[in-house]
């Protein structure tokens, strides 16, 4: 009976996540073969880490106006409208590709585009589901967004590698906008997004409205330096492996497809056990704690992997780095749900999202430049320095960005660490 109750009380929620799960699929068909595909061309990392500079960007520049945007029209047709662009951008590289006129630009531009629209769909995705979700169950949502997620990251290489072989890259976009189909049609029709009052924010202009996020984290610092850290966190990711795993995989086995495939899976995996976990267990009473504990986690992870060049190692580190990096956002999340009101949840997820994301752009930069100008070169050429090194990290291409993981965690995990005894963060959690 519980178990029922349960399910009727996440109806809405299911549905929702459900059908956008299979369009996360689609898409995630798409990056993975447009990768490859720009990873050949080219051979850079930079190439790779640009592609993701793209799609960054425009939603951090644009992720105050959407927030203010979300808090003061209808959800469901922002995140309509924003699905449909996206396919449209699917639209055109399938139509460039099969014209054979497909170029890398051509994917930044688009990327862009999808940023933008991403900017709106992100924030109005954060406050449907808070609207459609009792309380008691964030945390248990936030663990069953994980599990979709890696589903979704162990089948996407899999099936985006078959249909590659099957029909090349235009049956990979034509699948891709089929599965957006069907999470357009399950959203216009099935699921029902309350409204929350617009009453407050049309008292006040626009632009001042935009500034609410800033000044809602100004005055609850706890929030705000829990942001900055997660901003200082998503810079050292960038420039780790989070942003560097598909050159450092590639050039340390050869440019071997199925060894990245592996360790994809094996990361994809750990995603799926940490949010089964997270699903599972009761809520912590510690959640800001656990962000820390887990935070540590993740680097630690990346430490190891750094020191390895068997593919065995990397897949158990990123199985363990990315389980606990799936309860760090799961209660990191949970903590910003409970604690920020539904009727400003937009613009200060936004607040929120702009800053703690800001760093992206600059770690997708300097990591691809460092790696291919900096770090690579150097354990090319011989000298004091790089013989030591090389011992530690064994030599060729791929041992440079090893370096970089090693250095990153070893910082991610002081930064981490010496968090555990600051009063700041105490106010988060209950007594």
């Amino acid at each position: 009976m519980n178990k029922l109750s349960t399910i009727k009380e996440l109806k809405s929620f299911l549905l929702l996540w459900l059908s956008q799960t299979v369009s996360e699929l689609g898409t995630a068909m798409t990056d993975y073969a447009l990768i490859i595909w720009a990873y050949q061309k080219t051979g850079m990392a930079s190439s790779v880490t640009m592609l993701t500079f793209c799609m960054f960007l425009p939603t951090i520049l644009f992720r105050f106006i959407a927030g203010t945007f979300v808090d003061r029209r209808n959800k469901k047709r922002i995140m309509l409208a924003a699905d449909l662009i996206a396919a449209c951008g699917s639209l055109l590289v399938l139509g460039l590709f099969t014209g054979s006129i497909l170029e890398i630009w051509h994917l930044y531009l688009i990327n862009m585009v999808l940023s933008f629209m991403n900017s709106f769909q992100e924030s109005a995705s954060f406050v449907a589901i808070s609207l459609i979700v009792p309380e008691k169950h964030y945390t248990r949502i936030g663990g069953l967004q994980g599990i979709s997620g890696s589903v979704v990251s162990i089948l996407a290489p899999a099936l985006g590698s078959v249909l590659l072989v099957a029909g090349g890259m235009e049956l990979v976009l034509i699948c891709d906008l089929a599965s957006f189909a069907f999470a357009f049609l399950v959203l216009l029709f099935l699921v029902k997004i309350p409204e929350t009052s617009h009453k407050n924010t049309k008292e006040e202009p626009f632009l001042k409205s935009c500034k609410d996020g800033i000044r809602f984290l100004r005055d609850n610092r706890a929030l705000l330096h829990m942001t900055l850290f997660i901003a200082v966190v998503n810079l050292l990711a960038k420039l780790g492996n989070d942003g560097l795993m598909a050159p450092f995989v590639l050039g340390r086995s050869g440019n071997d497809q199925r060894i990245l495939g592996a360790v994809q899976a094996a990361t994809s995996a750990g995603i799926f056990i940490g949010s089964i976990v997270m699903t599972l267990l009761k809520p912590a009473g510690k959640k800001t704690r656990l962000v820390f504990i887990s935070c540590s986690l993740v680097f630690f992870a990346e430490i190891i992997m750094s020191l390895s060049v068997h593919p065995a190692v990397w897949s158990i580190s990123n199985f363990a780095g990315y389980a606990a990096a799936v309860i760090m956002g799961a209660n990191l999340d949970a903590v910003l749900r409970e604690k920020v009101p539904i009727q400003m949840q937009g613009r200060v997820f936004s607040a929120h999202d702009t800053i703690k994301n800001c760093t992206n752009p600059l770690g997708l930069l300097l990591s691809g430049y460092l790696a291919d100008y900096v770090f690579e070169p150097f354990m090319r050429t011989e000298s004091p320095l790089q013989s030591v090194l090389t011992r530690i990290f064994n030599s060729g291409s791929g041992s440079g960005i090893a370096v970089m993981f090693f250095i990153v965690g070893i910082a991610g995990m002081l930064i981490s660490i010496t968090r555990l005894g600051k009063n700041t963060y105490r106010e988060l959690d209950p007594n």
